[in-house]
């Protein structure tokens, strides 16, 4: 793997390998992934003090059991799930509880994370030690959503900054989670892929017949940030978009669509009807779960615009996901060119990718 080029007019695309190959698949865990931060819940399950909550940090990937758990103060403290002792998973379903009890052998911890008691360790000597509290990771908080390190590379501020500046306008925080319309879809594609084809709304027009037909592709504009990249989408009716207040950046335009990307792999979806939180996760070299979950603002707006035919274009897009993932394993397939106009996102993206796996 060779570092991209910054100059997008020179610069070629990550060599095919990197989306077959198991070596980069395995550097990408410590590189990207365990350094990242990463949406790991909501508050939902977590409304009062002494809630508890059990989550994993990337599923099937890392799968790092953790712990949720709601402090006197309103915060959330984010803790390692695997008792201190012998390594037993402590909590298995939202609980409220005022101590953390291990079902194994009974050594308990209070909801700081701090060691509270063991039975038959009377004659251990230097028990106990700062060792038998559960660990603590760093978590960070943005309107309803919670988000966590294993070794944090980069400031969270500056990772979430520019979407909160953009939309932070709108009441996020009480958007409401809807079970019915989330769901996880399973691709047959390595997980950058997945983010390359998000990242371009090049291949709009020739994949996405509907969803074409309501946005302008004319005016389809990318941005750029330091871990971040938007792609704001106009809308071809005014029906369809944004009531935009006049503290908004964007006042005076028809915005259909706003499309955050969030290193490494998140992807926060703003339409008039509300917010679709899409996370992807690792799983093989050739296999990605995608976590579609919806945060709903206004229901009647569901059925027009760019937001209300996303299971048919996210089926779409795993179509021609899947048959590019046959594609760059082709011996007559090293890499490719970027378009300066259309493809800043995924160029911003492979910058990323070459520069935290190479250093």
């Amino acid at each position: 793997m060779d570092i991209i080029d910054k100059d997008i007019k020179i610069a070629h695309t990550l060599d095919g390998d990197f989306y077959h190959s198991e070596k980069y698949f395995e550097l990408s865990k410590e590189k990207i992934f365990a350094k990242s931060w990463q949406l790991i819940s909501d508050e939902s399950n977590l409304d009062s003090e002494n809630s508890i909550k059990p989550v994993e940090y990337l599923d099937s990937y890392i799968s790092e059991p953790l712990l949720l758990v709601k402090q006197a103060d309103h915060s959330v403290k984010c803790f390692s799930n695997v008792c201190t002792h012998r390594g037993n998973i402590l909590v298995n379903e939202s609980c409220k509880l005022k101590e953390i009890t291990c079902k194994y052998h009974g050594r308990r911890f209070n909801n700081k994370g701090e060691f509270v008691f063991m039975p038959e360790f009377k004659e251990a000597l230097n028990f106990p030690s700062k060792k038998d509290n559960l660990t603590e990771l760093k978590i960070n908080k943005w309107k309803q959503f919670l988000f966590t390190s294993l070794n944090p590379a980069i400031n969270f501020n500056s990772l979430i900054y520019e979407m909160d500046k953009r939309i932070g306008w709108m009441p996020i925080e009480k958007f409401k989670l809807d079970l019915k319309t989330s769901k996880d879809y399973y691709v047959k594609a390595n997980w950058a892929l997945y983010c390359d084809n998000y990242l371009e709304g090049f291949h709009i027009p020739f994949v996405h017949e509907d969803l074409n037909k309501t946005i302008d592709y004319s005016q389809y504009q990318t941005e750029i940030y330091k871990y971040s990249n938007l792609q704001l989408a106009n809308g071809s009716s005014n029906e369809s978009c944004f009531n935009l207040p006049k503290e908004s950046p964007d006042f005076g335009k028809n915005i259909a669509a706003y499309y955050f990307w969030v290193y490494p792999n998140m992807m926060f979806n703003f339409y008039p009807w509300g917010l679709s939180v899409n996370i992807v996760k690792p799983l093989k070299t050739n296999l990605t779960k995608v976590e579609f979950k919806s945060y709903v603002w206004d229901e009647n707006k569901r059925q027009s615009g760019a937001g209300s035919i996303l299971d048919k274009v996210e089926k779409e897009d795993e179509e021609i996901v899947e048959n590019v993932q046959k594609g760059v394993k082709s011996r007559f397939y090293k890499n490719g060119r970027f378009s300066p106009k259309m493809e800043k996102g995924v160029h911003h993206f492979h910058k990323l990718i070459s520069n935290f796996i190479l250093t």
